[in-house]
């Protein structure tokens, strides 16, 4: 018998030019906010470095869809919880 995926764990794997939704949406977010940069300020320099960032944002979301950023965090909590009380003094 066939199994089938539940709708949005399809969702979640869903890829778009290489990235997923989220990251996809913030590069969209930036080609926006490139071309509307470009039409109010239309200068050459402002051009090529928005295209070049562009390029740069993608290459770099790219790689961390690879590789994705991974933090080490160390232990929070203790692995034995107790009501005594730490003292340096010993008592006998």
């Amino acid at each position: 018998m066939k199994r089938i995926e539940v709708y949005r764990n399809i969702r979640k794997q869903a890829m778009i030019m290489g990235l997923p939704i989220s990251l996809f949406a913030l590069m969209m977010v930036s080609v926006i906010g490139s071309l509307l940069i470009i039409i109010f300020s239309f200068h050459f320099v402002v051009i090529v470095g928005l295209l070049f960032f562009n390029a740069l944002l993608y290459g770099a979301l790219l790689q961390w869809v690879k590789k994705p950023f991974q933090l080490k965090v160390m232990q929070t909590f203790p692995k034995t919880i107790s009501l005594k009380q730490l003292n340096p003094f010993d008592y006998v």
